[in-house]
């Protein structure tokens, strides 16, 4: 009993006890300085510059003009001094200053990250003049020549034949300008070497414009001169424009360059300017253009066989148009126009002609390939940005709030010698937008460095991507905007909060309490982090099974030691008669390298990513009509990439020019055009184009997935023998099966192709496991950001639930104490704490778990197999939020039941 007397006595003299911290003088004197200042500002100031403008102007007006001057000069006084007050606290707790910084790049950083590449994307425009004013005729990008029928667009055309340019060109005058350029160049290198200098050739990216390319863009040369109509006649020299990266990066910017000579797929070519800085092309690409080169001069330069072809669509064409031009009537007028082109074509029917029409669309951006690619990721990884930087808000917030209750002797001593809630407020708030401030500096670093991981993600491998990883001005404006709205975010509530400190307040211990733990808004604030946490932690789940899937899909082919070389025979002359003689060359040439067991080539390979097609009608079917994609390939590329055959046989030696024109098909194609249980072997089909000898079907190989994994099962595909005729091009990619192992395969396969000829140059090689990887960049770069993300949202809401945790066992220390006086054992008292940690946590789960469910209907698109959110997703982020809830709670219930009861009640 003595024992609990003294206990309960010393609890009463400490309650009322009348006892200031240590610093509480210097704050007082601070603040009593403060106010004086303040009533120097409203008084004596204004006051002086009244009477000085009286003696001095004797008018009221400018009296009052040099009032509001003298009010305006303290005011930013008051707001100086502010600044200084807030810079000196926190530089008086480390601790938490850091960890909030660090909390602000992190979530600042994260969303400007993001936001650099949202900006090169989806908002900024082509650097060139008035940007506004382009129009693109044509509302989808495609690779990069096709004709016939356009039924895969359903008649809607973005890629033209030279006639048809022309013909626009000269009956268009809505147009200031109308220009064309290659569409697809980034899969047509050039072989490029400089005359006289000791490199080799190299591919390098070639685009073949309109002479008036240049001046439609409104451009002037960096060096030199720029292409104009002279050098686009036929017969005229042929010449070059050089990119600014390209004269910086491999030249160094040698103005001797400009007139020099260069070899161009084994022709002469002299350089004659060099383009602006900055400038990446007509649209933005992973691989802008280091040549620009006259359309006129590419039957001589690449072999463009499409050049004068009138059924061969190969151009896209951009134009500016004259101010107060409506675009609805231009884009009826250029469909008719277009309809009339096509109304000559035999291939043509008139239920196609009706169809046919054009879109057209905004020009100045140069970003619609990428912006069909890369809009909707981006988008989505803003949103999740946005709830990490909610996250952290709300992290920060909770800081505050601490600390705030941590300083309530302080502004109690405020208000008692007259400072008003305002004013305490906008101290605060002060402090928080300085915070805000040095947060969003610190965030610019960690905005470069995720700009960087986001483009090596986003494109691997690219070292020319014209999107800079620096912030921008705009980039800058946008971190600047977000540190200020989230200073006001998680400052106003604490500082509200805090301004209500009562001056009775100062005669109190404000530190003690034995009702108290953490507010019901530390609390909401807490249970918003979990919330948060397990949306982002099932999302991170969801996208990487979601990769999964698709990695584990069965693609009918196989990988292991396949080689993929691409080369181009047009850059090197060849002619179309010289290449079924090339293509034995190749054949004999690699066998004859030790370890290669097969060697396959074919217009392009699996998950290559081209996909030209035409439509397909079976003989004798009028109404069995699909659009099927055309590969023309040589006897062993079915060995060589591992797909099987079926029924009947694949391709031959003895299927030669000579003999009937044959072709393999695929599962996909016997399921789209044939019935049930019905032999497709023996009937024979005509393809679209200008082809109309039909092929006869000799065999079926299993449906081995091309271009994308998602078109598994709905892919028709015919293969037809590299010695026939076809719709396709020539082939230009080898793929080489070894037996072994071979990392020296590429320098093998260039001085195989040295070999046969000097001009015929590798002008790209990856493995094909390097091939199937690269199909999945996006959701690569999806399910890794998700990750990321959702660390970076379990990290903070453990750090907040550890704060507050923290903080209710500093605020219950006496009660805590006495709880153990009178019998309580520590592990109660641990029990205790970790109960209510894991109730902030579990109130979270409740809210956050339907979020999760309702979250995939929004990103189900992004997602492949699955359409809600998965058992193992969702226990993997209540499993991961629960264990770090009870790491963030079992140290402070520790701390807790360690507390010593007599020591307790003595603490201040």
């Amino acid at each position: 009993m003595n024992t609990i007397h003294e206990l309960l006595r010393r609890l009463h003299m400490l309650f009322y006890r009348r006892q200031f911290h240590a610093d509480l003088e210097e704050e007082m004197r601070l603040h009593l300085e403060l106010r004086e200042q303040e009533q120097t500002e409203a008084g004596v100031l204004l006051s002086e510059s009244r009477r000085a403008a009286y003696r001095r102007f004797g008018n009221p007006t400018l009296i009052r003009e040099k009032s509001y001057m003298a009010w305006g000069w303290g005011w930013l006084e008051s707001l100086v001094q502010d600044a200084r007050f807030a810079l000196r606290q926190l530089w008086k707790t480390p601790g938490f200053t850091v960890t909030a910084i660090f909390t602000l790049a992190l979530g600042i950083g994260a969303n400007a990250a993001i936001f650099t590449l949202v900006h090169a994307v989806l908002l900024k425009n082509l650097p060139v003049v008035d940007p506004k004013a382009l129009v693109r005729v044509g509302d989808w990008a495609d690779c990069c020549q096709n004709s016939g029928p356009n039924t895969w667009h359903d008649g809607d055309y973005s890629m033209f034949s030279t006639d048809t340019y022309e013909q626009m060109k000269k009956n268009t005058p809505e147009f200031e300008e109308l220009a064309a350029m290659q569409a697809g160049f980034e899969n047509r290198p050039v072989v490029m070497r400089r005359d006289g200098g000791h490199e080799a050739a190299k591919p390098r990216m070639g685009e073949f414009i309109s002479g008036n390319y240049f001046r439609m863009f409104g451009l002037q040369p960096a060096v030199g001169r720029l292409l104009s109509d002279t050098d686009d006649v036929a017969g005229a020299p042929v010449v070059a424009v050089m990119s600014y990266t390209a004269w910086k990066e491999v030249y160094s910017g040698d103005d001797s360059v400009v007139g020099s000579t260069f070899w161009m797929n084994t022709k002469a070519v002299t350089v004659v300017g060099v383009a602006p800085e900055g400038f990446y092309g007509d649209r933005m690409s992973s691989t802008p253009p280091d040549f620009y080169l006259p359309i006129a001069t590419m039957p001589d330069e690449a072999g463009g066989k499409s050049f004068r072809d009138p059924t061969q669509n190969w151009l896209d064409i951009i134009g500016r148009v004259k101010p107060g031009t409506a675009m609805g009537p231009l884009q009826e007028k250029l469909s008719a126009q277009l309809k009339r082109v096509h109304a000559t074509d035999p291939d043509f029917s008139a239920a196609d002609i009706a169809k046919t029409h054009l879109v057209l669309t905004a020009g100045g951006a140069g970003t619609q390939s990428m912006q069909k690619d890369y809009a909707s990721n981006l988008k989505l990884l803003m949103w999740i940005s946005g709830l990490v930087l909610l996250i952290a808000c709300a992290n920060i917030a909770n800081l505050l709030l601490v600390r705030g209750m941590g300083r309530k002797a302080e502004l109690s001593v405020r208000a008692a010698l007259g400072a008003g809630r305002g004013r305490i407020a906008r101290q605060l708030l002060t402090e928080s937008l300085l915070l805000a401030g040095i947060g969003g500096v610190a965030a610019l670093a960690v905005s470069y460095g995720g700009a960087r991981m986001l483009l090596m993600l986003a494109f691997p491998g690219e070292q020319h991507v014209p999107i800079s990883a620096s912030p921008s001005a705009e980039v800058l404006g946008f971190a600047l905007v977000v540190s200020i709205l989230t200073g006001v975010l998680f400052g106003v509530a604490p500082a509200l909060m805090s301004a209500k400190a009562a001056p009775a307040d100062a005669l109190r211990s404000g530190s003690r309490t034995t009702a108290g733990g953490a507010g019901l808004l530390q609390l909401g604030l807490v249970v918003m982090q979990a919330a948060l946490s397990v949306v982002l932690l099932a999302g991170a789940g969801l996208f990487a099974q979601s990769l999964g899937k698709l990695q584990h899909t069965d693609m009918k082919l196989e990988s292991k030691n396949r080689y993929i070389v691409y080369f181009s025979a047009q850059t090197a002359s060849y002619k179309d008669v010289e290449m079924p003689a090339l293509y034995r060359t190749l054949e004999e040439r690699f066998h004859a390298i030790p370890g290669v067991v097969k060697v396959g080539i074919s217009t392009y390979t699996p998950m290559e990513g081209g996909d030209d097609g035409y439509g397909i009608q079976l003989v004798g079917q009028p109404n069995v009509y699909r659009d099927a994609t055309n590969v023309i390939v040589n006897p062993e590329y079915f060995d060589s990439v591992g797909t099987r055959v079926l029924m009947g046989r694949g391709i031959t030696a003895q299927d030669t020019a000579t003999s009937p024109h044959v072709a393999v098909v695929n599962e996909d194609f016997v399921r789209a055009l044939f019935k049930p249980g019905e032999n497709p072997i023996g009937h024979r089909f005509i393809a679209g184009g200008h082809l109309a000898t039909p092929y006869k079907i000799v065999g079926v190989v299993e449906g081995t997935t091309y271009t994308d994994v998602r078109k598994n099962g709905t892919h028709p595909m015919y293969f037809g023998p590299l010695t026939q005729p076809s719709e396709e091009g020539d082939a230009d990619v080898i793929v080489v099966e070894t037996s072994r192992p071979m990392s020296d395969m590429e320098s093998l396969a260039r001085r195989t192709l040295m070999g046969i000829n000097p001009n015929l140059a590798v002008q790209r090689f990856e493995t094909f496991e390097a091939q199937i990887a690269g199909r999945f960049t996006h959701e690569r770069m999806l399910s890794t950001l998700m990750a990321l993300f959702g660390s970076l949202a379990l990290l903070l809401a453990t750090v907040g639930l550890y704060g507050v945790t923290s903080y209710t066992v500093v605020r219950r220390t006496s009660e805590i104490g006495i709880r153990m006086a009178l019998g309580a054992d520590r592990s109660g008292v641990v029990a205790m704490i970790l109960r209510g940690a894991l109730l902030q946590i579990l109130l979270g789960l409740a809210i956050g778990i339907p979020v999760a469910f309702y979250g995939v209907t929004l990103v189900k698109s992004q997602l492949y197999g699955l359409t809600t959110v998965s058992s193992d997703a969702l226990l993997m982020a209540v499993g991961i939020l629960l264990a770090a809830a009870c790491l963030a709670g079992v140290i402070p219930a520790l701390r807790a039941a360690s507390v010593d009861p007599v020591r307790a009640l003595r603490t201040e």
